[in-house]
C-alpha cells in the first residue's frame, strides 16, 4: 500500500498545481514533478542511479519527437496565415454552411477522426483546432473540444497502430486481434452517440446545438456506421476510411443545410471561391493527408523504409553509449551509460520533417513566399515553441522515470494497485487503467505496450473473457488522449495559449470519466 501511495503522489501533486486557481504553467509544474519522481526513484525505490540517470536523458531525447511535431505543425499553419491561404479556407467553409455546428462537426469531427487514421501522433489536433480558430471560434474552447473529439478513433489511429502493434505483443491469433478491433469500434460507437455532443457543448450553448441535433447525429453516423463494418474485416483502416466517409457525407449534408437549424446565425462569406484557389489554398492539409497515406500504408513499402534501422553507420560514444543511424535516419542510442535504456528515433517517419516542414517547405513555393515572409514565420514559430519546448521535456522525463523499475515500476504499481481495489467488477473499471497510460505517455500505443500484458495477467487470474479486457484496454488507451498532459501542452502551443492547461484539464476529464462508465457498462454486456 506503501508504494501504490508514493506512486500516486506525485501524479496528484501534478494535477493539483495545474488545475488549482491560479494555476501552475505546464513549462513549470512538469520539470519540477519530474524533478520529484526522480528522487523518489532514487531515494524511496532505491532504483540503480545510473539507470535513472540513463532514463533521464532517454527522456529527454524522446522529447525531440512531440517536440518536432508541434513545431512542424505550427510552422505549416503560420504558412497559411501569412500566405492568405487561411481566409480562402475560411471563405470556403462558409460558402458550405456558415452554420457553427457544421463547421465544428466538418473540421473538429470527422476531419480530425480521418486525420487520427492515417496519422495519430497529436496531428488531428494539430490540423483542425487552428482551422477552427481562423473561422472565429475561441482557442481554449476549440482546445477543449479537439482533445475531446479526437478519442473515438484512436484505437486505430495511424493506420490501426495502437491495435496491430500496442496489442501484436502478446501473442494473440488473427482471429482474437480481430475480435479486440471489432470490439473496441462497437465500445467507441456506443460512446461516440454522447462524446461529441458533450464536446460541442465546449463551444457553443445547449439551445444552439439542440436546433442543429439531426445534422450532429448524421454527421456522427456517417463516420461511425464505417467504422464499425471496416473494423469487422480490418484493424488497420478503420479510423482512415471512415474519416474519408464521414468528411464528404458531412459536408454535402452541410451543403443541403440537412438536419441544420434555418434560423442559426449566418455569416456573409466573401466572393465565391473557385475550385482553382480552394485547392491551392488547401495545398498544405492535402498534401499532408497524401504524404500520410502514402507513407503509412505497408503495402506501398514506403513504411517499411521508413522504420528500417539496419545500421548505415556506428559510433561508440563510451558510457554514454553506442550510437547508429541508418539510410533512412532512424536513431538509435544503445546502452545509455551502459544500463538497458536505448533511444530510437525516427527521423522520417514521425511527422513532423515529413509531412509538416517538407509541405511547409513546398508551400513556400506553391504560395511564392518572398524571404521577409518566410523569416517571419519561421521566427514566430520558434517563439510559439519556447515554453512548449521546457515542459514537452519536463513531462518525457517524468513519464520514463514512471514506467522504468520493472515489476517495481511507479506505473505497473498504479496498475496492480487498482486491480487489487477492484477485484472481480475489474470490467467496469480495466479501461481507466489504458486511459492511466495514455495521461502518463501521450500515446494509446505506448499504454497498449504497457499494460496489454497486465490486463491480460489480470483476466487470467480473475476468470474474465481476455478478449474483452484487452478491448477495454484498448478503448481506455484512446479516450485517455482527452486527459494526457503532452497532447494538452500541444494543442495550447498550436493556438498560442498561455497558462490554460488546467483550465483544459478540467474540462476534459469529467468527459474521459463518463467515456470509461460506458465502456464499462458495454464491456459487461460483451
Amino acid at each position: 500500500m506503501a508504494d501504490l501511495l508514493v506512486s500516486i503522489a506525485p501524479i496528484a501533486i501534478l494535477i493539483f498545481l495545474m488545475t488549482k486557481k491560479n494555476g501552475t504553467p505546464s513549462h513549470i509544474a512538469l520539470p519540477a514533478v519530474a524533478v520529484l519522481v526522480y528522487l523518489i526513484k532514487l531515494v524511496y525505490f532505491g532504483d540503480n542511479a545510473n539507470l535513472i540517470n540513463a532514463t533521464v536523458l532517454n527522456g529527454l531525447l524522446t522529447a525531440l519527437t512531440p517536440i518536432l511535431i508541434i513545431w512542424g505543425a505550427i510552422f505549416m499553419f503560420k504558412t497559411m496565415e501569412h500566405s492568405g491561404a487561411m481566409t480562402i479556407v475560411r471563405d470556403w467553409l462558409n460558402g458550405v454552411s456558415s452554420n457553427r455546428i457544421a463547421q465544428l462537426m466538418i473540421i473538429g469531427w470527422a476531419f480530425s477522426f480521418m486525420i487520427e487514421g492515417a496519422s495519430g501522433f497529436g496531428t488531428p489536433a494539430a490540423l483542425a483546432a487552428p482551422i477552427l480558430v481562423g473561422l472565429g471560434f475561441p482557442a481554449v474552447r476549440v482546445a477543449v473540444l479537439a482533445l475531446i473529439m479526437n478519442s473515438v478513433p484512436v484505437s486505430f489511429g495511424a493506420v490501426g497502430t495502437p491495435t496491430w502493434f500496442g496489442m501484436g505483443q502478446l501473442g494473440l491469433s488473427e482471429a482474437e486481434m480481430l475480435r479486440i478491433g471489432f470490439n473496441s469500434a462497437v465500445v467507441h460507437a456506443f460512446a461516440a452517440l454522447v462524446i461529441p455532443v458533450i464536446a460541442l457543448l465546449a463551444v457553443v450553448d445547449w439551445r444552439e446545438l439542440r436546433s442543429n441535433l439531426v445534422f450532429v447525429y448524421l454527421s456522427i453516423l456517417s463516420c461511425v456506421a464505417p467504422y464499425v463494418l471496416v473494423a469487422r474485416y480490418n484493424y488497420e483502416f478503420p479510423a482512415l476510411l471512415a474519416g474519408m466517409i464521414g468528411f464528404l457525407i458531412s459536408v454535402a449534408l452541410a451543403r443541403s443545410g440537412i438536419g441544420l437549424s434555418s434560423s442559426s446565425e449566418r455569416r456573409e462569406s466573401a466572393a465565391r471561391t473557385s475550385y482553382g484557389q480552394l485547392i491551392r489554398a488547401l495545398f498544405p492539409l492535402w498534401a499532408t493527408v497524401l504524404v500520410l497515406l502514402v507513407t503509412r500504408i505497408e503495402q506501398l513499402g514506403i513504411k517499411s523504409f521508413l522504420n528500417d534501422a539496419t545500421p548505415a553507420m556506428e559510433i561508440g560514444l563510451g558510457s554514454l553509449g553506442n550510437f547508429t543511424a541508418s539510410l533512412s535516419l532512424v536513431l538509435v542510442l544503445k546502452d545509455i551509460f551502459q544500463a538497458q535504456s536505448t533511444w530510437v528515433f525516427q527521423a522520417l517517419y514521425v511527422p513532423a520533417f515529413i509531412p509538416f516542414f517538407l509541405v511547409s517547405g513546398l508551400s513556400f513555393v506553391v504560395y511564392r513566399l518572398k524571404t521577409p515572409v518566410m523569416i517571419r514565420i519561421t521566427s514566430e514559430s520558434y517563439t510559439r515553441m519556447v515554453y512548449t519546448i521546457i515542459a514537452l521535456l519536463g513531462a518525457l522525463v517524468m513519464v520514463k522515470l514512471l514506467m522504468v523499475g520493472g515489476d517495481r515500476s511507479m506505473v505497473l504499481t498504479i496498475g496492480h494497485g487498482f486491480a487489487g481495489v477492484a477485484g472481480n467488477s475489474w470490467v467496469y473499471v480495466a479501461s481507466f487503467l489504458g486511459a492511466l497510460g495514455s495521461f502518463f505517455s501521450g500515446s494509446a500505443t505506448i499504454s497498449n505496450l504497457t499494460f496489454g500484458g497486465i490486463q491480460y495477467s489480470i483476466a487470467t487470474d480473475l476468470a474474465l473473457d481476455r478478449i474483452v479486457v484487452l478491448t477495454l484496454q484498448s478503448v481506455g488507451g484512446a479516450l485517455g488522449n482527452m486527459v494526457c498532459i503532452n497532447n494538452i501542452v500541444a494543442v495550447c502551443s498550436i493556438l498560442g495559449i498561455a497558462n490554460q492547461e488546467g483550465f483544459i484539464l478540467k474540462r476534459t476529464i469529467l468527459p474521459m470519466i463518463l467515456y470509461g462508465v460506458i465502456a464499462g457498462v458495454a464491456g459487461h454486456f460483451l
